[in-house]
């Protein structure tokens, strides 16, 4: 596992706004420290430099994954 970045909020969307440390591909799953499955990559938008990933959560308990270190296999 890689890590790839934590996840700043989620949006009034429902999509969680992650801010990235590595380049990830759309349709990558993002998993917790524990293994346990966070988010699915919908896009990546922002700066080249400084991407964010905007994702759709795939758990309810989001407040526990938040500022947390995520990972992608």
């Amino acid at each position: 596992m890689k890590e790839v970045g934590a996840i700043l909020h989620q949006a009034k969307s429902g999509r969680l706004i992650i801010k990235l440390k590595e380049n990830v591909a759309p349709g990558t799953t993002i998993v917790d420290s524990n293994g346990r499955k966070v988010a699915r990559v919908l896009e990546i938008i922002g700066p080249v430099k400084s991407p964010y990933a905007s994702a759709d959560p795939l758990t309810d308990r989001i407040s526990r994954a938040t500022k947390d270190k995520l990972y992608a296999y």
